[in-house]
């Protein structure tokens, strides 16, 4: 089996699927005898590969573009969900800590973003248009510029998995410093409120795709720190392709958080109804689609997997 994988071993359908049997009712008896054994996690990554041997050479009535959003990200999703929730975990400590940094230094917000930034959002707070700073520049330039550089973004958290996981975790606690910094500074002014209701309205996705970029590049750090019953060459490979497929499966949601932010988000004060609306909604997908739902089809193919 491993032959077949590994080396290219000319099988034929009937064959694969017949070892794949035999490799199920190993398996099965594996995880009755010896659930814990290093040997059952073995059988059980390779019935994994064998099954999506057959699988590929299945003929598939979707084309394979729905085919990845669909089934194959969310189990991508669905095996690395540890990863998920240390990058998640990571980014709400720095908030916190970047909120705690600028209430007892007030200077520390000027270290985050820079004089001119922070300089003039207190001329928008003064003005009593605090989150003006969204209608600086154009739609359309605003649009593809944030799609352009959020998409640069993930792909640096994915490259310096490589550091081992932290520097993809770095990064991350970096950004979630200066969001907790700039989320006291309207607290400090009594605007907090105006802050939430716009930036949220395209945070929501970004700063949750961002929190998913950042476990891609976990993913890679940690095939290389735990290759498990892998060489540590196969365990990267299998690491970077997982991280890859997250990436690419990021660059949407990017795009309409861009979108968010070039077009919507200058309306904040239109209506709070709408901007609360949009958030509640975006929460939804995020949680659903990365988390949800990934679990759900890993059920389902476990179900699939497990011999009658």
């Amino acid at each position: 089996m491993e032959d077949s994988l590994d080396k290219g071993t000319s099988v034929s359908p009937d064959e694969l699927c017949e070892l794949f049997i035999q490799l199920t009712d190993d398996l099965s008896y594996a995880r009755t005898f010896y659930p814990e054994s290093k040997t059952t996690q073995y059988l059980n990554q390779l019935s994994i590969r064998i099954h999506r041997e057959i699988y590929k050479n299945k003929k598939e009535k979707k084309s394979r573009f729905v085919t990845f959003w669909k089934t194959e990200l969310p189990l991508v999703m669905a095996s690395h969900q540890k990863p998920l929730l240390i990058s998640f975990l990571t980014f709400f400590l720095a908030l916190a800590a970047g909120w705690l940094s600028s209430s007892i230094d007030s200077q520390y917000v000027y270290l985050m973003f820079g004089n001119t930034y922070v300089n003039t959002t207190l001329e928008n707070i003064e003005s009593g248009k605090p989150m003006d700073i969204y209608g600086s520049m154009s739609e359309t330039p605003m649009f593809i510029y944030i799609a352009a550089n959020n998409i640069f973004v993930s792909f640096k958290y994915f490259i310096f998995g490589f550091f081992f996981s932290v520097g993809s975790l770095f990064f991350l606690f970096s950004e979630g410093l200066r969001i907790g910094a700039f989320f006291q500074l309207f607290y400090s002014k009594n605007v907090l409120a105006h802050a939430m209701t716009a930036v949220w309205i395209h945070g929501t996705i970004e700063i949750s795709v961002i929190i998913v970029a950042c476990a891609a590049g976990v993913v890679v750090g940690n095939s290389i720190v735990f290759p498990g019953t892998y060489a540590r060459s196969v365990s990267l490979i299998r690491g970077m392709k997982d991280g890859i497929k997250i990436i690419i499966g990021l660059v949407p949601c990017f795009v309409l958080a861009a979108l968010l932010e070039g077009f919507v988000t200058r309306h904040y004060h239109v209506s709070t109804a709408v901007s609360i609306l949009i958030i509640l909604s975006s929460l939804t997908f995020i949680i659903w689609y990365f988390v949800l739902y990934p679990i759900s089809i890993r059920n389902k193919k476990t179900t699939l997997l497990k011999p009658s």
